[in-house]
């Protein structure tokens, strides 16, 4: 031992055990794996070592089994030089940001159904953002809701028109977001 002595941990050992080295291992060698699947633009986001980058696109055209394995351990060797904590972040982030962006938009998808159904929630709308013109939004809404009456009476074979619905959306949702600035 070195000078300090350090101090056993509850099972008597001196550092991380076995098998804790074998499951941290294996833990750099699933988070690897994900790389793998990765973009090739969110991978140079990642700013990883040139080695790790190489055995990952190795990984990505390989199509043999055995080689595939190969490459996972050795990428998971690689993972060792990098900060696993920084990456699982990362992907974290890519992953529950487009949840947040996907809940961000049926909110707006429904606040637009709703308001083509019902006059109150327009008065509503505008009680809840009073810096839009009402005179505008009314427009737009008038102008979605003749648009869906006319799609409704379309006969089978035509393709419904949606210049309006998508242009109300958007504005809802240019609303929504500077709101949230605000």
């Amino acid at each position: 031992m070195t000078e300090k002595q350090l101090e056993p941990d509850d099972n008597g050992y001196y550092g991380p055990s076995k098998s804790q080295v074998k499951r941290d291992m294996h833990a750099l060698q699933d988070l690897g794996k994900q790389l793998i699947d990765l973009s090739n633009e969110k991978l140079n986001k990642l700013s990883l070592n040139d080695n790790l980058l190489t055995a990952i696109k190795e990984a990505q055209n390989s199509t043999a089994r055995e080689g595939k394995r190969r490459l996972y351990q050795y990428i998971g060797k690689l993972m060792r030089f990098e900060d696993a904590d920084r990456i699982r972040h990362q992907l974290d982030i890519w992953e529950n940001g487009s949840k947040q962006q996907a809940k961000a938009m049926h909110r707006i998808e429904a606040l637009r159904d709703v308001l083509l159904r019902d006059d109150n929630a327009l008065t509503q709308f505008f009680d809840e953002f009073p810096q839009i013109d009402p005179q505008h939004f009314r427009t737009l809404v008038r102008g979605a809701r003749r648009e869906a009456q006319q799609n409704e009476a379309l006969t089978e074979g035509k393709e419904p028109v949606r210049k309006h619905y998508k242009q109300l959306f958007q504005a809802i949702k240019t609303i929504v977001e500077q709101a949230e600035k605000a």
